[in-house]
């Protein structure tokens, strides 16, 4: 469960600079430095995050703390169990 609350978390500061970056481009004014700045940094935060957040999902998966659930997950799980009953 706790591995669930740091990716929900992690999804929401991507959300949020990808918000900043957002802001800081509409905000901008022609030839305003400081704003393309802040709005490359905002980005470059949320492509570090991404990175770190797929690379945490990964890691969580092979370390067996978090599992796939859905149509896929089912349809291994059925075609493994008629795998194990048949001779």
């Amino acid at each position: 469960m706790p591995i669930k609350v740091i990716i929900i978390i992690a999804f929401l500061f991507i959300i949020y600079n990808l918000a900043m970056a957002l802001f800081h481009l509409v905000k901008r004014k022609e030839n305003d430095m400081e704003a393309s700045r802040k709005t490359a940094k905002a980005l470059t935060w949320r492509i570090g995050l991404s990175l770190a957040l797929f690379l945490l999902i990964i890691l969580a998966y092979a370390l067996g703390l978090i599992e796939p659930k859905g149509i896929g997950a089912r349809m291994q799980q059925i075609r493994h169990m008629q795998q194990i009953q048949s001779p």
